[in-house]
């Protein structure tokens, strides 16, 4: 009889992952569904898609112009601006928050408002399952899409252009493709978070689209008038000798924001002219070898704002998580 209880209890946990598994998958197959058929999503999807082909016509127009013999000619058309259009890498950076948004913005207040989170929850489906299946829904539809539409852009240069990219290229091309992709991720787990706080999901997205005016215009400001004010360098040989300390909290409070990590990163994975990420010596200067910095560097030089982008989206999901599971299912409608 001891000998069984092990087994039983083993089959019973196979069973309970099972139908864990099987109400996620249903869940996740569910949200899919309402995304692709969304009007939202296919109306902010058609307005990155013509930015980006707006960004590409700049730069090839820019690049035309200049005569480019550059020796990275296929990823200076993600990151060469127009004489009026932005780069397509500023593009993504300032629009594709906007795509967590729509994912996710009304995720779960909207379920909660019309009385569909009871009856969902009234079936055989675990209650983690709900947010699991809302969250790896929005992150795979990511994922497709910026890989896709990084494809397509990439097809079209390379037809305009008729210059092959180097495997290191294509390399850092996936790399950035894949930091653009967890960055929409942490807004998206944003928008997650804003639905289960919010109770309306007007409320919700009003809120994350102030967090987005907050990290894309006005921490770069304050981080300026904490560092002027901590470090102040208006004040002579006292002011001289604050610009790095300045420089350096201005630079720390900077990472705080998404966007700029973002920025850094996709900024280093596609120039490989660029070498650091900080404050940068003369005496650190001396002896350095000019030249393009290879592409396993420059990953371990991206390596901290990835983690960072990781641990913000892995954060923003587990409070949301936690929040969704403590909270009290009802109606508010």
């Amino acid at each position: 009889m001891k000998e069984k209880l092990p087994e039983l209890k083993k089959s019973n946990r196979r069973e309970e992952i099972r139908e864990r598994n099987t109400g996620l998958a249903a869940l996740y197959r569910k949200e899919m569904r309402d995304h692709i058929r969304s009007s939202r999503f296919l109306l902010i999807l058609v307005l990155i898609v013509i930015t980006s082909f707006a960004s590409l016509y700049g730069a090839l127009s820019n690049l035309s112009s200049a005569g480019s013999s550059s020796e990275f000619l296929f990823l200076s058309l993600f990151t060469t601006s127009g004489s009026a259009i932005p780069s397509f890498v500023s593009f993504i950076a300032l629009l594709g928050p906007f795509v967590g948004l729509v994912l996710g913005f009304d995720a779960i207040n909207s379920e909660r408002s019309s009385g569909t989170l009871n009856r969902l929850l009234s079936q055989p489906i675990y209650r983690d399952s709900v947010i699991n299946g809302k969250f790896l829904a929005g992150a795979v539809l990511i994922f497709i899409m910026v890989y896709a539409m990084g494809a397509l852009f990439g097809a079209v240069g390379l037809l305009i252009i008729g210059i092959p990219p180097s495997a290191e290229e294509v390399g850092r091309i996936i790399v950035f493709l894949f930091l653009t992709a967890v960055y929409i991720c942490f807004w998206l787990g944003l928008s997650i978070l804003f639905s289960v706080l919010c109770r309306h999901a007007a409320t919700s997205a009003l809120a994350v689209i102030a967090c987005w005016l907050l990290f894309t215009v006005f921490i770069s400001l304050l981080a300026g008038i904490i560092a002027a004010l901590i470090y102040p360098t208006d004040g002579g040989f006292a002011g001289l000798f604050n610009m790095a300390d300045n420089y350096t909290l201005n630079l720390y409070l900077n990472r705080i924001s998404p966007y700029y990590l973002y920025g850094e990163a996709v900024t280093t994975i596609m120039n490989p002219g660029v070498r650091s990420v900080g404050l940068v010596m003369a005496s650190q200067l001396e002896g350095a070898v000019a030249g393009y910095l290879p592409f396993s560097q420059s990953l371990l030089l991206i390596w901290p704002q990835f983690t960072g982008l990781c641990a913000m989206t892995l954060l923003t999901f587990t409070i949301s998580y936690l929040k969704f599971m403590r909270q009290e299912v009802r109606s508010n409608g």
